[in-house]
């Protein structure tokens, strides 16, 4: 019998809960059941459906900005974490230079709070101090180089990188930066909390200025001479999304040209104080940028710029001084993401010695942390995805068969790498001792500075890794096209003490990792390096304009989006990641299919497979976030936030219509002709 579309949305939801929730056992022992909000409907907001119920009994916590599925992995691996650097410092007679030495020691000096409320802002005194001695432009560039190698960049970004059209050779690279704000728009939105967010700044200024020993009214004129400052910076700074265009943001010039059309910034001075030898060529990302720079040098006086720089100093430190600098600079990250109290020293400090000393605590964690068998089961999930990849590029109505093999090719040779590297970075020549917090995080930003740097003029390594193995992220580098899917990424909440079924790890593991980063080297950026990692246009242009059809209508449908209040996603920033959302969810769905958890129609706590993977993927994006969060996430990074993460490219999926009974009139329900499919 047909039913009428209310009665008929109404009965399935219903059907749908009955089976779910089957009883009170499978509510606490299975998380996908346990999560769902029975009072919301899956086809008005799936995100909200499948992960409500848990959003309702976990607040976020005052000192957090979000809650959900990063922070409780992310908790779990701070507390192995911990113990690792509680133990380290425990250990008597360590042997100098090892590994646990190191932990231990950075760890005792973040945490020794009575040393460091002692020694108040003294640590950065002689710092300040050089910047003041400031009398010449030379002095200036000289001066803002050599803070870069301690972890306070300014001015512009500077690095060594791979070249994107010769991914064998690393290059020299120059790019916009220079801006205390998350993006250039914060300079320039009239809305509240963009509004909020300037004036807190200025007010964190003025306070770090009184704080360095600056009078009242010292104090507020640098503040907003500063501001003036960096709103000239953001003003000639491209926008985020046109950064997205390597082709564009590609621009080769001998160092000789450098030099010849940006005088003022006396680059040869710049590059000795680094510790660059002789370099012949430099990419520059924004040569606009750099010119209205070069002019900036002499239109704003010595003095704003030694103010300027003494800004970036202290607030680059603020987390290894006293507590007073710390709350200066808390209050202000608070207006901009809205926590409300800072965590705990332990967890701040912990998490320092992790992004500081990350091989070395990865090489504890891997042997004392990891599951054993974690780098076999990832691998074997990448593989089923990499292989449903290449069937759907073969099945590919709108690619030609030229471009389908140059494409199955760039798939056939992508790396993965998963669970941890082969080979650890040499990190011996890093000193660490018990003196000063500051003092050994300036001395890991000069190793890290140095590391980089001394990568120019050596081939590549592609067997490196750039994340480690308690890293909860993965990323998909183009020019190694390579996959790197830290070990970590095993870990799913509820499942702590056995192996998550396939439905959950085909949709999380396999869909927004593997299947995620797999699509960017498709996406609309990974698309124009090639095989070998090479920025190069490798499509035809008939495919090449059938491809960026299909990426416009996911543009418009992520535009129409609003994220809060009446701030809409932008669509263009974004859609790098929701291709890769899109296609991750398609091919982990593809690959689910091929197990016998599907074959079979396992039934799981009253849930059949396809409930089961498309409540998962909703799970692997179980982020509930702060409304000023959020807005700072929609104005200053490239992905969406997590609500529309799991709506979006589920609106796209008829297989999750069917499996939800999604209807017309439904709020997620879109026309066939409007659900966009690429992969």
């Amino acid at each position: 019998m047909k039913l009428p579309h209310s009665i008929k949305t109404t009965f399935s939801l219903m059907s749908f809960l009955c089976v779910a929730m089957l009883s009170n056992a499978a509510q606490n022992t299975d998380p996908l059941v346990a999560h769902i909000d029975s009072t919301i409907a899956p086809g008005k907001d799936f995100f909200m459906f499948a992960n409500g119920k848990w959003f309702k009994q976990n607040p976020i916590p005052a000192s957090e900005t979000s809650n959900g599925i990063f922070q409780m992995i992310q908790d779990t691996i701070n507390a192995q974490i911990h113990d690792v650097c509680v133990s380290s410092a425990r250990i008597k007679n360590k042997e100098q230079g090892s590994a646990r030495q190191k932990i231990g020691d950075l760890y005792i000096t973040g945490m020794d709070s009575v040393s460091l409320n002692r020694k108040g802002i003294n640590p950065i005194k002689a710092d300040l101090a050089r910047i003041d001695k400031i009398a010449s432009q030379k002095d200036l560039l000289a001066t803002a180089a050599w803070m870069r190698t301690i972890g306070a960049g300014t001015m512009y970004g500077l690095y060594v990188a791979q070249d994107d059209k010769i991914s064998s050779k690393h290059a020299v690279f120059i790019a916009q930066g220079g801006l205390s704000l998350p993006d250039r728009e914060y300079y320039f939105a009239t809305d509240k909390q963009a509004v909020k967010v300037r004036q807190a700044f200025v007010t964190y200024a003025r306070k770090m200025f009184l704080r360095m020993g600056y009078d009242a009214n010292g104090a507020q004129s640098a503040a907003k001479e500063i501001m003036k400052l960096e709103t000239a910076l953001a003003k000639v700074s491209r926008k985020l999304e046109d950064t997205r265009d390597p082709f564009r943001n590609y621009n080769k010039m001998s160092f000789n040209k450098l030099t010849a059309t940006n005088p003022a910034l006396e680059w040869q001075l710049t590059f000795q104080t680094v510790g660059l030898p002789k370099v012949d060529s430099v990419i520059v990302g924004q040569p606009e940028f750099v010119k209205a720079l070069n002019g900036y040098l002499k239109s704003f006086p010595i003095s704003v710029w030694k103010s300027y720089l003494k800004l970036n100093l202290i607030g680059s430190y603020a987390e290894y001084l006293d507590d007073k600098t710390f709350r200066i600079a808390f209050d202000y990250s608070s207006a901009l993401r809205g926590t409300k109290v800072p965590r705990p020293r332990w967890k701040r400090v912990t998490n320092e010695v992790d992004g500081s000393l990350g091989d070395l605590v990865g090489q504890v964690y891997v042997k004392d942390y990891l599951p054993q068998g974690t780098k076999e089961k990832l691998l074997e999930i990448g593989t089923e995805i990499k292989k449903v990849y290449a069937e759907r590029i073969k099945n590919l109505d709108w690619m030609s068969p030229e471009t389908k093999q140059k494409a199955l090719h760039k798939l056939d040779v992508m790396i993965m790498k998963a669970g941890y590297p082969d080979k650890w970075k040499d990190m011996s020549k890093l000193e660490i001792d018990r003196s000063s917090f500051a003092e050994n995080m300036k001395r890991v930003a000069q190793w890290h500075f140095n590391y980089m740097f001394s990568k120019y003029g050596k081939p590549v390594d592609r067997t490196e890794w750039d994340m480690q193995p308690q890293t909860y992220n993965a990323y998909y580098n183009p020019s190694n096209n390579e996959i790197v899917v830290p070990g970590c990424n095993i870990l799913v909440p509820g499942f702590e003490r056995k192996m998550a079924d396939d439905a959950i790890l085909y949709s999380i593991i396999g869909g927004s990792t593997f299947g995620h980063e797999m699509t960017h080297g498709f996406d609309d950026q990974g698309a124009k390096y090639d095989a070998n990692g090479n920025l190069t246009n490798w499509w035809t242009p008939q495919d090449s304009a059938k491809f960026f059809t299909r990426t416009k209508m996911i543009v418009a449908q992520f535009n129409k989006y609003v994220a809060v209040d009446t701030l809409h996603i932008n669509g263009e920033m974004t859609q790098g990641e929701n291709i890769a959302d899109l296609g991750g969810i398609a091919m982990g769905y593809e690959a689910f299919k091929k197990t016998a958890q599907y074959k079979s129609n396992e039934i799981i706590s009253g849930l059949n497979p396809d409930q089961r993977f498309f409540l998962g993927y909703a799970m692997a994006w179980m982020v509930n976030a702060r409304p000023e969060y959020i807005s700072n996430q929609v104005r200053s990074d490239v992905h969406s936030p997590a609500r529309f993460r799991v709506n979006g490219p589920l609106s796209d999926m008829d297989a999750f219509y069917s499996t939800f009974h999604i209807q017309k009139g439904d709020a997620m329900w879109l026309p066939e002709e409007l659900r966009v499919k690429i992969w």
